[in-house]
């Protein structure tokens, strides 16, 4: 499936919904968990490559859109910085009472610190609700791309894709 002429360059709302890289609602209640929005059918792989579980399948051909088993996804998050089109998230509807927990890659400067209050924004950019910044990993494995896992209230959890970033700029230049 490939984006129209006319599309905004960023997954519509329902486009996620409807691939097989979505996990399902039962499946997202139980705890962490891949979240795979990737819409394009474009030759990369890396995210199958990544899941030492086999929970990411491409498949033949190698433009297939990710399949997530959802059965077999740890919630490790490995998958997440392997993405070049920054395209998967961690989900955890189980973080705490009444909040969850979005893990997402970034690539800014300044870094977000632990403990640190953000505003949490949706795929367009748009602030949709407030968050605390709960881990930001930096492992060699991840090429310069780190994970930053941030408390938002869950009701705001599958919207989540990022933060308002602080004055900078990129962290690779």
């Amino acid at each position: 499936m490939f984006l129209e002429v006319d599309s905004p360059g960023y997954p519509l709302r329902h486009e996620p919904h409807n691939t097989s890289g979505y996990p399902s609602r039962e499946r997202l209640e139980k705890g962490p968990v891949a979240l795979i929005e990737c819409i394009e059918e474009i030759p990369c792989n890396p995210c199958e490559q990544a899941c030492p579980q086999h929970a990411i399948t491409i498949g033949d051909p190698i433009t297939n859109c990710p399949h997530l088993d959802e059965d077999k996804c740890i919630g490790c998050g490995l998958c997440i910085s392997q993405c070049p089109g920054l395209a998967i998230f961690l989900i955890d509807l189980t973080h705490s009472q009444g909040s969850a927990s979005v893990s997402f890659p970034y690539e800014y400067l300044p870094l977000p610190k632990e403990g640190q209050a953000v505003r949490a924004v949706n795929r367009t950019g748009e602030p949709i609700c407030s968050g605390t910044v709960v881990r930001v990993q930096n492992l060699k494995t991840n090429d310069h791309t780190l994970v930053v896992t941030i408390a938002v209230p869950r009701e705001y959890a599958t919207e989540v894709r990022g933060i308002l970033r602080a004055q900078g700029g990129r962290k690779d230049g």
